[in-house]
This record gives C-alpha cells, structure tokens and sequence, in this order.
C-alpha cells in the first residue's frame, strides 16, 4: 500500500430570479503569448465549450484559459454568486467588475468572443434555448452553490443548495439527451464526497471482494454538510443518465482551491479573479493568507488535524482542459481526482506563519471551537494519478507561491471586513428559522 506523506506532494506509482432569455453580451482573444505543459498546451481548435458557472471562482479562470487556447467558449450563468454577497453581506477581497464588463474587456485585449448568457439552467426553459443556440461539443458544469458553510445556514438554503445543485444537474442530462447526445459533461464534483474513511480513497471507483463474489463499485460516499450530499446526489444521477442514455461524463472531485492568480486573469484589472476569505465561502489557506495580511490570528478549527487535497488555481484550468482533450467514452461516467497535495489545517498555519514571518508580518494562531461535525484526527490517503498520467503537470505549494499570495492580500487589506473573518454557521445549530441575517458576522 503506497501512503502519502501528509504536506508533501502525492505521489503513487504510475438561484435567485433570472431572466428566461439567454443574452449575448460581447466579443472576445487570441491564443496566449505563453504557452503552459502537457497537455493543457494544446490547441482547441474551435471546440465549443459551455460553462454553466462561468462567472465564478473556478468558472472565471477557466472561461478565460480555454478562450485563449482557441475555443469557443460560451459562460451560462444567473450571477447567483454574486447575489449571496448581497444576500450575507460579503464582499470579495479584489475588486471584480461585472460580468458583462469583464468578457467586453477580455474581448478587447485579446481579440476572442465570449459569449454570455444569463439565466438559470433550473430552467430548462432557458437552458433548452442556450444548448440549443451554442449547441457545445463539452460542458464544464461550476454552476452549483459550491459551500458547505451556507448549506448549513438554516432549512431554507439546505433546500436551496439542494434543489439548485441536483435539479440543475438534471436539467443539464436532458439538454445532452435531448439535444446533442455526443457532447461531453465535465462535471465538478468534490472530494469532499468521500468523506475521511479509514482506508485509501480510490479515484471514483473501488473493486471489493465479498463473500467469494467480486464487484467493482462506485466508491462509498460520505458527504458532510447537504452540499457534500448534493454533490454525493449529482454523482448518483450521472452515474445513472450515462448507463441509461449513453451520454459521456468526466466526473472532476475537486480538491480544496487556492490562489487567485492565472495568466489570463492578471491581464488587466478588469479581469482579475474574486477571492473569498470568509467564513462561508473562503477555503482555508484563503482565508489564513488574509488573516496573515492583516494581523489576525489563523483561525484553526477544532484540533487542526483534518487533512484535504488542495490544488493551485492554475492547475484546476488545466485540468478542465485535459478532460475536455481527453473525454470519457459514451456510456461511461470516468473519476478523477482532481488535487496535487495534501495538507491538515495545521499544516497550512505552519506554512502561512513561516513564511508570513519573513515578509515581517507577526503571525499567530488560535483554536476556536469546531463549526462542523467532521473528524479532526485521522486517516488520509486518496489517489490522484489519473490526471498527471494526460499531463498535468502541477503547480507546488512552495514558498515563492506563499510570498506570491500574502502579497497581494496585503495589497487589498483595506478592503478586508474583519468582522467576516470568524465563522457563523455551527452544523449542529442549523435549524428552522430564517437565519440570514446573522450567518456572516460571529456573536
């Protein structure tokens, strides 16, 4: 059995109201003056692709990295994301323009058309006419509500997050049936759906040996807030359209993302890239460069031992794009693994420490009690060979990236809410009442 080493590299052998009417927005880029490795390095050749989630974190940076690389890119989105900030009173720490500003200004430095088009695929309505009118040979699907923390807010966006995730997921099935049987699902799942079991975590799938019988199965799930579970229930209902309809999908589990930088969103300010470091929507080394930046003590969680696979931002593009290059046959729901490292959280605010002493900033740490219900302690190996075996070649948490990140959060302090820095959302205190209002800011 081959067991990583916790903070090292892994290494084995080889939705608000939105309007019906899908609506274009502007013209957009030519290919990069840089080219990256592996296979991320190819040319796409016209291909269209569609990413429903387009504006968002993930969806923003890889909208970008295919248009430059010659695809036809068109962004599906109903700028959901952004209603939560209003909703809770966030706010990201870069100043991101809108989207409609930031595909015109893409357009302009680099010469490729983006189209946009926004509505809310849990209206297949819309979406019907939006597949129809690009009608794309692939489909990265972000368009989900991607955090666990406002899962857990109360009923209201426990229902939210599961209606939104799981019926946009179906609704994305249908267009494929329907419409283009032949186009691809890239489809961002999480590793969170795994959960932390006491055995190494296959990529997708685990062959298990029982009473003299063998099968190879999808591996168990255990999700650990309902929007683990809407993914856990995405997995399901794919893993089902593929064997029933024939459609091909590449199901990414996704690591926990860091970084804000990729070549194409550092091209002009308009296009840089949202990078959350609140308790709801911030990932955990976010949210401790941030708290570096600006003197606040790391929060760590409980014991600090809860160990995750994490991943640059830069190689989360370049893993869509290899899937997109290398696609799933029809009939068939494929798994990756899609992270590169794997770090408890004591481990990240060692790091953030070390290296935010170097630049003079004066780090400390505190445990605080423990929002969620999940294992502090324990076992972590998962796989992750399948996307380097396409060429991935994958971007370190190093010291230079460190420097890199705190940075640029200290070029932005003044823009960081302090008040936003604890979390609000206990899982165990998640009930009935509309809780809103007091979900962003710790009593």
């Amino acid at each position: 059995m081959t067991t990583a080493k916790v903070g090292r590299p892994v290494n084995h052998t080889p939705s608000a109201a939105s309007p019906r009417r899908a609506v274009p927005a502007s013209k957009a880029v030519a290919a990069p003056e840089k080219t990256v490795n592996g296979t991320a390095n190819s040319n796409g050749g016209g291909a269209k692709v569609m990413i429903i989630g387009g504006d968002g974190y993930c969806g923003w940076a890889t909208a970008l990295h295919l248009s430059a690389r010659g695809y036809k890119v068109a962004i599906v989105d109903n700028m959901c994301r952004r209603s939560f900030d209003l909703q809770l009173g966030l706010d990201t720490l870069t100043p991101i323009t809108s989207a409609h500003q930031r595909v015109r200004r893409w357009g302009e430095i680099s010469g490729n058309h983006i189209e946009l088009m926004v509505g809310d695929i849990c209206d297949f309505e819309f979406l019907s006419e939006a597949f129809q009118s690009f009608n794309p040979d692939s489909v990265v699907h972000f368009g989900e509500q991607r955090s666990a923390p406002y899962s857990m807010i109360d009923r209201q966006h426990a229902v939210f997050t599961q209606h939104n995730n799981v019926i946009g997921t179906i609704n994305v099935l249908y267009a494929i049936k329907e419409f283009n049987p032949d186009c691809h699902l890239v489809k961002l799942g999480t590793m969170g759906e795994y959960g932390t079991p006491n055995i190494d975590i296959e990529e997708g799938y685990i062959t298990i040996t029982h009473n003299g019988r063998t099968d190879t199965l999808p591996y168990p799930k255990q999700g650990g807030s309902f929007y683990h579970l809407s993914k856990v229930h995405d997995s399901h209902n794919i893993h089902f359209a593929t064997r029933a309809w024939k459609i091909a999908c590449t199901d990414l589990n996704q690591g926990v993302v860091y970084g804000v930088r990729t070549e194409e969103t550092m091209a002009h300010p308009d296009l840089i890239n949202r990078y959350d470091y609140d308790g709801i929507f911030g990932t955990a080394l976010n949210r401790f460069v941030v708290q570096a930046a600006v003197g606040h003590p790391l929060t760590i969680y409980g014991k600090g031992g809860q160990t995750r696979g994490f991943l640059d931002i830069r190689d989360t593009v370049r893993c869509i794009q290899i899937a997109i290059d290398n696609p799933a046959d029809k009939g068939e729901m494929r798994v990756y693994n899609q992270f590169t490292e794997q770090f408890s959280v004591n481990d990240l605010a060692r790091i953030v420490g070390t290296e935010g002493k170097k630049l003079g900033l004066n780090v400390e740490t505190v445990t605080i009690p423990n929002p969620r219900v999940e294992a502090e302690e324990h076992y972590y190996n998962a796989k992750c060979t399948k996307l380097r075996d396409l060429g991935l070649e994958p971007h370190f948490l190093n010291e230079g990236l460190i420097d890199s990140l705190l940075s640029f959060a200290i070029e932005y302090k003044d823009r960081v809410d302090m008040k936003l820095i604890k979390p609000a959302v206990d899982w165990r205190k998640s009930g009935v009442a509309d809780a809103t209002s007091k979900a962003a800011v710790a009593v």
